[in-house]
């Protein structure tokens, strides 16, 4: 599994206008995604990011060569931010019974 983290700084007034963006974003998934999460930091108020689970690098992979921006980074524009792209391997992971 890979979790891809985009982050970027929106300031107060642009802050329904991210949250509106990944609203309608939700609505189209992506083969390959997981599961989404859009997170807002309690110490850095400006602080935002997406974070989202692929089902493997070979999916992120896919969708990155579309060609096109990928959606997240759009969402962000929408905001007036420009991201910032991690990307992590899931090494291991814990799911409570």
């Amino acid at each position: 599994m890979i979790m891809t983290i985009l982050e970027g700084r929106v300031e107060n007034q642009n802050w329904s206008k991210l949250e509106q963006a990944y609203q309608e974003g939700s609505q189209h998934n992506e083969p390959g995604l997981v599961q989404s999460f859009l997170i807002h930091s309690t110490k850095e108020t400006n602080l935002w990011r997406i974070v989202t689970l692929w089902s493997s690098r070979e999916a992120l992979d896919a969708m990155r060569q579309l060609n096109e921006t990928p959606r997240g980074v759009l969402m962000f524009r929408q905001a007036n931010s420009e991201p910032s792209l991690s990307v992590f391997e899931v090494v291991q992971q814990i799911i409570p019974k």
